[in-house]
């Protein structure tokens, strides 16, 4: 029976790899309608069609399109442009179906911002992240990299060589994501201070509609946005596109601990969410008086990750508002190899439960609200982790990555294993994270 069982299994695997590895590329494009658009028009006048960032121009094929409004994000749609045809009249009258929606309003001078990004020994990608961060459109700010247990001089040199005195480079020798942006929350000077990484492509306009909500609401004491895929390259980037990736939908929405939303009774556990690390801001005050990121979690610890969830649960436990919005956006390179997908499933899997207890160890008064939830928690979890198939690999394969959330390729049974197991070891990898902070002299907060 067991030998049944194994030759079940081993016949299973080779499918998903199977399916997997037919998945094609995906193209990646930005059409932005203009100001006026009601929508009627058939043609393409007036809209403006470009690759996404790094993409060679837009040809027959699939394509993964983001829809824009006067510039602003509206949605996202996946199209496929015959041979022959011209790209942008196929994919307008794609965008044009898309809901109008109402129009966002001016946006408040925003106030100061710094904006930090850790960073260890991947100085080609850093350069591409801060020539957009250097290209935006905020009024007031400034960049701080710091650069977490280097192993070579490559960041500082190229830090000081092609930025000078635009950039700010700090060292933390400790590994850890965490550790790290505690590091660069200490230098900032900004009365907002923003996180991404240094794989992502910030949109002209991301900072300002980051930080701007700040300025409209005092209570307000963190916010994050949109992140979309960079490219589509690789079986592996569409497959995680394709369950929806990093992105959060195109609706804003203010999360408020005085007035817990109805429709997410697990709140505020369930912060992933609210967001991702790779766009995120918090009153620089705020931040700190909650002690900062627990620096046992985050990717480089033990606990494999965890950090960002942890800061907006931290904030909104001290009664202050999250506001996500869809207007900021950045581009994110998606990891690129199957083994890219093990390692994040699980990190991710351990990240969830390390940063829970983290927030159990560090706010115990929470834990009367977390074993409410409890059972709830168990069923957000089976869904987190299940395989989630749509259908057999050829039909999925001749699909791609859809809206938030959809389901366009089956998900592996090793990535969901993977996670369940990560979530199994997060709270041990969040312990012994601990233990290795005394080590060097620092304590979880």
């Amino acid at each position: 029976m067991a030998g049944v069982r194994r030759a079940w299994q081993e016949t299973r695997t080779r499918q998903e790899i199977e399916g997997f590895l037919s998945i094609g590329p995906v193209q990646v494009a930005e059409l932005d309608l203009g100001p006026g658009e009601d929508g009627r028009a058939a043609g393409a006048e007036g809209a403006e069609l470009r690759p996404g960032p790094g993409s060679p121009p837009v040809t027959s094929g699939a394509v993964f399109l983001l829809v824009r409004r006067a510039g602003r994000p509206v949605g996202t749609v996946l199209g496929q442009v015959p041979e022959g045809a011209d790209p942008t009249e196929v994919l307008s009258g794609l965008a044009r179906k898309l809901p109008q929606g109402a129009p966002p309003g001016p946006l408040p001078r925003p106030p100061s911002a710094s904006v930090v990004v850790a960073t260890r020994e991947r100085a080609d990608q850093l350069a591409r992240a801060l020539d957009s961060l250097l290209a935006q459109d905020h009024p007031d700010f400034e960049i701080v990299v710091v650069d977490n247990a280097p192993v070579t001089g490559e960041t500082r040199e190229l830090v000081e060589r092609k930025y000078g005195e635009r950039v700010r480079y700090v060292c933390e020798p400790v590994p850890g994501l965490a550790i790290a942006h505690n590091r660069g929350l200490a230098a900032v000077r900004g009365e907002v201070v923003a996180f991404t990484d240094d794989d992502v492509v910030a949109d002209p306009r991301w900072l300002s509609e980051l930080t701007a909500p700040f300025a409209a609401d005092p209570r307000l004491g963190c916010a994050t946005g949109l992140i979309l895929p960079a490219r589509l390259r690789t079986p592996a980037q569409v497959l995680l596109e394709s369950h929806g990736g990093f992105a959060k939908g195109f609706t804003p929405r203010t999360y408020d601990p005085g007035h817990p939303p109805a429709d997410e009774p697990l709140f505020p556990f369930t912060a992933g969410r609210f967001g991702s690390g790779a766009n995120m801001a918090f009153r620089t005050a705020v931040l700190r008086t909650v002690g900062g990121f627990d620096p046992a979690t985050g990717a480089g610890t033990r606990a494999r990750g965890g950090d960002d969830l942890y800061g907006f649960v931290r904030v909104l436990a001290q009664g202050q508002r999250l506001r996500y919005t869809p207007h900021a956006l950045v581009w994110h390179h998606h990891r690129e190899t199957w083994r890219d997908l093990e390692t994040q499933a699980y990190g991710y899997g351990a990240g969830l439960t390390a940063y829970l207890t983290a927030i159990l160890v560090n706010r115990p008064a929470l834990l009367p609200a977390f074993l409410a939830r409890v059972p709830g928690g168990l069923a957000h979890a089976r869904g987190l982790t299940a395989v989630r198939a749509t259908g057999d690999g050829a039909d999925a394969a001749a699909e791609g990555p859809g809206g938030h959330d959809s389901r366009t390729h089956p998900w592996p049974r090793r990535l969901s294993r993977l996670q369940r197991r990560g979530m199994l070891y997060g709270p041990v990898g969040y312990l012994r994270a601990r233990r290795a902070l005394r080590t060097v002299g620092l304590e979880a907060r």
